[in-house]
């Protein structure tokens, strides 16, 4: 069973993409900030993919994804969030993201660009 770790400061959004998550397969952990985020990584935590709001208190995703980076070089990391810019989106790919959905993300999208990123979900 694949590990996808979800990290956004909405419970709302937090609670539905685990639900869809869990209802495909999927072994779901949440952090509610990038910084909550980070101690689960350094604390051990080894999901099979993360997937980060990119606008979040205390640690945006951004940093996340960077110091993520430093523990997990081969994890697929997908960035979330609401923003169609441009200037994001190469910034997170820039610090080591491996691709961008855009919020809302349907269930179905979801488990798709998913099964894209990470081999034999």
């Amino acid at each position: 069973m694949k590990h996808v770790f979800l990290v956004d400061d909405s419970a709302t959004m937090l609670m539905s993409l685990k639900g869809t998550l869990e209802m495909s397969g999927f072994k779901v952990d949440t952090a509610g900030d990038g910084q909550a985020a980070l101690d689960r990584l350094k604390t051990g935590l080894k999901p099979d993919l993360i997937i980060t709001d990119i606008n979040m208190p205390r640690m945006d995703g951004i940093q996340l994804i960077r110091e993520a980076r430093k523990l997990l070089r081969f994890t697929p990391i997908l960035a979330l969030t609401t923003e169609s810019q441009q200037g994001k989106r190469d910034e997170a790919k820039k610090n080591g993201a491996t691709g961008w959905l855009v919020k809302p993300v349907g269930g179905s999208d979801l488990v798709k660009v998913i099964k894209q990123v990470l081999p034999g979900a």
